[in-house]
């Protein structure tokens, strides 16, 4: 997610923990502990849709 709130499209397709107000919106969006969002990220990389299929197999 970018800062600048006019960017979307791609940024939405991405995961970036580099800013707690992006881990915790991912978080929510993904219903998920901060803990299983790094865990995701470390198996799969940082694609959204990578991480949401890994974390819908690991429930």
């Amino acid at each position: 997610m970018a800062d600048d709130t006019y960017k979307t499209g791609l940024d939405r397709r991405l995961i970036s923990l580099e800013e707690r107000h992006e881990v915790r919106s991912w978080m929510e969006s993904l219903k998920c502990t901060e803990m299983q969002l790094r865990d995701a990220m470390k198996a799969v990389g940082n694609s959204a849709d990578a991480v949401r299929d890994y974390l819908k197999e690991k429930r």
